[in-house]
């Protein structure tokens, strides 16, 4: 069962806390090599390449690439109507909080005819990654597609593996949700393969290169968004999904049990983190785990990721310390389940997304608070974020200065450019005045 780990009574530095903090054995650069050969198949041998490569990987050699829109109109037809209801009220849900990202523009005026606009301008093409192993993801869809709408993207694609149990097509739960937004470009690839296909573009197939991919995948994934960063923009190398909670002595065993092993049911690589100053909080988490692992669906691949090296029960002295172990760790979730939640809500500087309280589980994140789930994994939070429609936005500033208001600092240029031995860039604003 989930290992202890101890740090009470000891103030380790950053350093040492760093090098005791559990993370998933799991290294993009060992998959690179792998991840660049199949990216170069694809721009060598177009569709012949992703077919082969469905064949070789996800055992089912597709009838086409693309999928037709017949059967993504099929597929919305068929799907369960509790289901349809629960995808739209995500759509709804995730449309609403989305909006609320998009800056407005702004003008500053600088003095007289001297004014710098802000605009934040829509990527012309996106590609969406939904992945196609040991579980289904039609939620990934609407968490990558309805930023993109509402950031003004005009031209998006969707990927996902295709099923041997479905023919070769995409899982028809994922065509629905894409049916359900209107998104009628989708295709039936996977892996690194597929990144490279939206990074190059396959011809023969149809498929135009975009300018930004996003969404989750597995090692091959994340090396092949690294390889082509550069060549179109990437929201970031998700990983293996994470959950830390900060839990205190007056938080429900049962509850915290059942988030951790809310997460590490996706797989073996999930980590699982509970970080307390309550050690008989940490002993009762421990037997909800016993319990709870027996009766749940996924239990071995869930135990299996509890009992690996990135799980851990961490008790520290004070829930100070407990905020500060989960900034350094930088969690993808992190759950606040004590006494004055919002105290150590205070001092967190570093997480993809932060539930506050009992009534706000990492669950409730993966579908329906319409907060978006793509999130930064790894200990990349702290410095990046999750998906949304700033993902899709470039900011630029548009500069309009009238005669007087260039002449104004005309001088001062001349002493940059004299200063920098660029005397051009000087003579280029003196000759507007000769």
């Amino acid at each position: 069962m989930i290992q202890t780990l101890d740090l009470r009574g000891t103030r380790p530095t950053r350093a040492e806390l760093g090098a005791l903090i559990p993370r998933a054995r799991v290294d993009v650069a060992v998959a690179s090599e792998a991840a660049h050969a199949l990216i170069e198949e694809v721009r060598e041998r177009g569709s012949a390449a992703l077919l082969d490569q469905s064949e070789r990987f996800d055992r089912v050699r597709p009838a086409r690439l693309r999928v037709g829109a017949d059967e993504i109109a099929a597929a919305v037809e068929a799907l369960d109507p509790a289901v349809r209801a629960a995808l739209e009220e995500a759509i709804v849900r995730v449309r609403r909080a989305s909006a609320a990202q998009v800056p407005a523009p702004a003008v500053t005026e600088l003095g007289p005819g001297a004014r710098v606009e802000q605009r934040w301008q829509p990527v012309r093409r996106a590609g969406f990654y939904v992945p196609g192993g040991k579980a289904v993801y039609p939620s990934s869809v609407v968490m990558n597609v309805v930023p993109a709408q509402v950031a003004g993207v005009a031209s998006v694609v969707l990927a996902s593996p295709p099923q041997a149990q479905f023919g070769g097509s995409v899982h028809p739960t994922i065509l629905a949700a894409a049916g359900l937004l209107g998104v009628d470009d989708v295709f039936a690839m996977g892996g690194a393969g597929a990144i490279g296909a939206f990074a190059y573009g396959v011809p023969d197939a149809g498929l135009e290169a975009v300018d930004m991919v996003t969404g989750p995948g597995n090692v091959f994934v994340a090396a092949a968004k690294r390889l082509v960063r550069g060549v179109v923009g990437i929201d970031a190398e998700a990983g293996p999904t994470e959950i830390l909670v900060i839990a205190d002595g007056t938080a429900d065993p049962a509850l915290v049990a059942a988030d951790l092993l809310s997460q590490a049911e996706h797989d073996e690589l999930a980590a699982a983190i509970l970080v307390t100053d309550a050690p008989q909080l940490a002993e009762a988490v421990v037997a909800e785990l016993e319990r709870q692992l027996a009766a749940t669906t996924h239990r071995d691949r869930a135990g299996a990721a509890l009992d690996a090296p990135q799980s851990a029960l961490v008790l520290v002295d004070d829930l100070a310390a407990a905020a500060e172990f989960s900034n350094l760790y930088g969690p993808e979730h992190l759950e606040l389940q004590t006494a004055d939640p919002d105290a150590v809500l205070a001092d967190i500087t570093d997480a993809g997304a932060i539930f506050v309280g009992p009534f706000s589980p990492v669950s409730l994140g993966d579908y329906l608070a319409g907060s978006n789930h793509v999130l930064p994994t790894g200990g990349q939070a702290r410095f990046s974020s999750g998906l949304g429609a700033a993902t899709f936005l470039r900011p630029q500033q548009v500069v309009r200065y009238e005669r007087e208001a260039l002449r104004e600092v005309a001088d001062r240029i001349r002493a940059f450019s004299d200063a920098e031995e660029l005397p051009a860039h000087g003579d280029a604003v003196v000759a507007r005045f000769e």
